[in-house]
């Protein structure tokens, strides 16, 4: 039993059991509904729930053809796991996290979609496990509640230093990861062991002699079928997807020099010579981003200047600065009221138009460059606007570093996520009665 700092428990739960109202027409006798046995801070754990888990725990061992340790063994087991849950459902309602009634039905929809079941079928089918609707899909809830809050918690807490991005991604597993899959058609002009020179030559030149052909646009698959001593020759030579780790160290040094639809001139090994042609490729995707640099003026509407004396003084700096009577970075620096651009003369950074708000983002793609756009307006005011420069930049290494990024922090997430709730069990009220 663990007692700590909170103290101000509700009077019923020191009795440790729930007592039914009684008519005094009926018996005097108070009659027990439910008994407690964990108190979690100011919440309750009953025996009914500690049942129905050990009895949906029984029941999916005997599906299995599992045997479960000693009652007793397998009770504290399931005690813990409620005491966690319980304690993650506190932090979610303290943080004010819900799932929506459309969530828990579209998770429910998938379920059903993914077993071809109608919905008559699905409530057949959670029936014989013991469970109605209602039950089924309060426990969905719970379970995407307690998925939501450790999620966003337990990630919020786990920092990745670029070093350690960096680190990873010259190890021999990230190596595997970011390169990309290969799917490689193959012949093989085998040689036997020790061949002659004159057996050499005749394998060599049977193999430029199918290259050719091949190069004409004759058909890869038939000519394997055809000629290859290949262990997929039958398969018209395919070797299906693979990672250039998985592939033999000829393969992989000619693989990443073919563009998809090449074949390589004939290759010698010591079982022959070998001609290979790049199928298809997965897993190397450029991420080429379209970004703009654009400077803005921003009038906001306030107490004092209305909405439509904003845009009137908007229109009003657009025409001066078209007419040419003013420039537009002294206009930015006087009237601008975005401070992160205003002093630059409302210069901003290349970004991708889709960071920003919808209207903004559009003005920006429809806007030519060096030709200043009308008012318009978005949440934050009345805006001009002249697009500066265009350019379409490469952010495939910055992809494959937030996928690195990703992956590190899911390896991380299961230990800090035992720390976390370590932390919460260590702060709570938390008394086993039983």
């Amino acid at each position: 039993m663990l007692m700590t700092k909170h103290t101000a428990l509700p009077l019923i739960a020191l009795f440790g059991l729930v007592l039914a109202s009684v008519s005094p027409l009926a018996t005097s006798e108070p009659q027990m509904l439910d008994r407690i046995v964990v108190l979690v801070d100011k919440e309750v754990i009953t025996q009914t729930e500690l049942d129905l888990r050990l009895q949906d725990i029984a029941m999916r061992a005997q599906q299995a053809n599992m045997r479960l340790p000693p009652r007793d063994v397998l009770q504290s087991q399931v005690l813990d796991q409620l005491i966690s849950e319980t304690l993650q459902i506190n932090m979610a309602k303290r943080y004010g996290v819900e799932v929506p009634d459309a969530e828990i039905n579209g998770t429910i929809a998938n379920i059903m979609a993914s077993r071809s079941w109608d919905e008559q079928t699905f409530i057949r089918e959670i029936t014989k496990e013991g469970s109605s609707l209602r039950e089924f899909k309060e426990k969905i809830r719970r379970e995407m509640l307690i998925r939501n809050v450790s999620q966003g918690i337990v990630q919020s807490r786990i920092r990745i230093s670029e070093q350690e991005i960096s680190n990873f991604l010259k190890s021999a597993d990230a190596q595997f990861w970011v390169s990309p899959d290969y799917r490689l058609g193959h012949i093989l002009i085998s040689l036997p062991p020790s061949p002659s020179k004159e057996q050499t030559q005749e394998a060599e030149a049977r193999a430029n002699t199918i290259y050719k052909k091949l190069k004409k646009g004759a058909n890869f698959q038939e000519l394997a079928i055809a000629e290859s001593s290949g262990p997929a020759a039958l398969q018209g030579g395919d070797l299906g997807f693979r990672k250039s780790a998985d592939l033999p160290t000829l393969f992989a040094e000619i693989a990443p020099t073919l563009e998809i639809g090449d074949v390589a001139p004939p290759a010698r090994s010591q079982a022959g010579f070998h001609i290979l042609k790049l199928a298809d490729k997965k897993g190397e995707q450029k991420q080429i981003v379209a970004q703009a640099r654009v400077r803005h003026i921003l009038i906001k509407p306030s107490a004092i200047l209305t909405d439509a004396k904003a845009r009137a003084r908007a229109e009003q700096l657009r025409s001066q600065i078209i007419s040419g009577e003013k420039d537009f970075t002294e206009l930015a620096k006087d009237f601008s009221e975005d401070i992160g651009s205003k002093l630059q003369g409302g210069e901003m950074d290349w970004a991708d138009p889709s960071n920003f708000v919808p209207e903004f983002a559009d003005t920006i793609r429809n806007s030519e460059i060096g030709v200043l756009s009308e008012a318009f307006k978005t949440q934050f005011g009345w805006h001009i606007l002249e697009v500066l420069e265009r350019r379409q930049e490469d952010f495939t290494e910055e992809a494959i570093r937030m996928k690195a990024r990703q992956m590190l922090t899911s390896r991380r997430f299961e230990d800090e996520t035992q720390v976390w709730l370590q932390e919460l069990r260590d702060e709570a009220f938390i008394e086993i009665k039983i």
